[in-house]
């Protein structure tokens, strides 16, 4: 393969998984802490009480953070993570094709863009006697 097509496909996929993982994790982030902070209290002190709804995201993206650095490792590490969210957000409640599979779908889906990313920007440069 052309190592500029290679070159190219590595930063297409690169561009994929960071800025999607970022965009994703920190807009479900967000949700999460807020979504259920009224339940406790108003203002600040629900957002406070309401953390542990948001840690699952949090540790995702402290995840993105070590695949911006090392993506083998963190697209493995992302999948993983998807892979535990549809496993822990969908099986108990049968909801298989709900909006929670999506997202883990989704992660999934950047982890393997992760991945494709390294793969890409190695340099594969192959025996071509055979």
């Amino acid at each position: 393969m052309d190592k500029d097509i290679q070159f190219r496909r590595g930063m297409i996929f690169k561009n994929i998984a960071r800025y999607t993982s970022l965009t994703l994790g920190i807009l479900i982030f967000v949700f999460a802490l807020l979504s259920g902070a009224d339940d406790y209290a108003e203002g600040i002190e629900g957002i406070i009480q309401n953390i542990p709804n948001a840690l699952p995201w949090l540790l995702f993206l402290l995840v993105v953070l070590v695949a911006w650095k090392w993506e083998v490792v963190g697209g493995i590490a992302i999948i993983i993570l998807g892979l535990t969210f549809l496993y822990v957000f969908n099986f108990p409640a049968a909801h298989f094709f709900s909006t929670a599979s999506i997202i883990a779908y989704l992660i999934i889906f950047i982890g393997a863009c992760y991945i494709l990313s390294w793969y890409y920007s190695q340099d594969n440069t192959r025996n071509e006697e055979f």
